[in-house]
């Protein structure tokens, strides 16, 4: 037997899960991304994966499947970079272990991860928000399941993750109403809930059939959603919505566009940035930066308090009609 299959059985038993006790979610997104390596090695050098040794994975083949990646499976740059910190990480654990393959193991340690533009996050405005929200039949089981989903993902910025997970025991629903959730790094928060949305969940749990112990948001069967049905799901109300409020269609609206959007909301309201980043259970207040960028209402008051003395401040605009026509051209 080769020297990678062991190393790679030991990393993932040894060292993400007895030593670091990794997530589910973490351990799977490292399976994912040497599943896809391995096969992509395979197929390249004609050798089943179990046959493959370290220096098969070199600096030459994990580039290509980089590129593979990006290119062919049109994955994100993200993405790209993330599966490359997978394969780093058992890298390193290889290093020690393995010194006969030091020289591969280095030239691949030494590949860098692909820079990547930084654009402005999506969001909903008021009018979009409440388009989505109206789109589920409430005359349907799945409809009314939706709305409360999309309530609850609007107003708490929950991730999609989080939303999976929540079970009955999760939601306090009385005075001081609260969801509970195991966010991500394992970080335990609780999220404060509206009105409306307490309204919204407590006339779910009504009609939601199941054990106490099975999950908020299921299946009809009762198995929980999986993130690509709540996507779905999401796209078809967004289709609906869009016919009541076109803007809409010119979004790509996802799970993590309503947490934006929860974000956002919270910002223009006045909420200070480290108050959204507890929210949100960000790791660092850093993170939320990216709300302040978007919010060009933010941008506007401060330049308003920098206007030169006499000037008018505000936006410009024609003083006439015909004026503003020329402006357009």
């Amino acid at each position: 037997m080769t020297a990678l299959a062991p190393t790679l059985q030991a990393f993932f038993t040894d060292r993400l899960i007895r030593e670091r006790d990794a997530s589910p979610q973490t351990i799977a997104a490292y399976r994912d991304a040497w599943r896809l390596l391995l096969g992509f090695a395979a197929t390249t050098s004609g050798r089943a994966p179990s046959r493959l040794d370290i220096d098969d994975i070199g600096a030459d083949v994990v580039i290509k499947f980089l590129d593979h990646l990006e290119h062919d499976r049109r994955n994100g740059i993200r993405t790209r970079n993330a599966r490359l910190a997978a394969i780093h990480s058992l890298f390193r654990y290889a290093a020690l272990r393995h010194p006969e393959h030091a020289a591969t193991i280095q030239r691949v340690l030494a590949i860098s991860p692909k820079r990547y533009d930084r654009t402005l996050i999506t969001f909903l405005t008021t009018t979009e928000t409440e388009a989505l929200l109206a789109a589920p039949d409430p005359n349907t089981w799945t409809g009314r399941r939706d709305s409360a989903l999309f309530t609850l993902a609007v107003q708490t910025g929950l991730r999609i993750s989080e939303l999976i997970g929540i079970n009955p025991s999760d939601l306090h629903l009385a005075a001081g109403a609260h969801v509970r959730c195991h966010g991500k790094g394992r970080k335990e928060r609780i999220t404060p809930l509206t009105a409306s949305t307490v309204a919204a969940i407590t006339a779910w749990l009504h009609e939601r059939t199941g054990q106490p112990d099975d999950p908020v948001f299921a299946t009809r069967p009762g198995r929980r959603l999986s993130r690509d049905a709540i996507e779905h799901r999401l796209n078809i109300h967004t289709t609906v919505a869009a016919l009541q409020c076109p803007t809409l269609a010119t979004k790509h609206v996802t799970c993590h566009v309503l947490r934006h959007t929860a974000a956002m909301r919270l910002l223009e309201a006045g909420v200070d940035t480290t108050v959204i980043a507890l929210w949100l259970g960000h790791e660092q207040v850093d993170t939320t930066a990216i709300y302040l960028h978007a919010d060009l209402g933010i941008k506007e008051r401060a330049l308003a308090r920098t206007t030169q003395p006499g000037a008018t401040p505000g936006r410009y605009r024609p003083p006439d009609q015909l004026l503003a026509f020329l402006e357009t051209l």
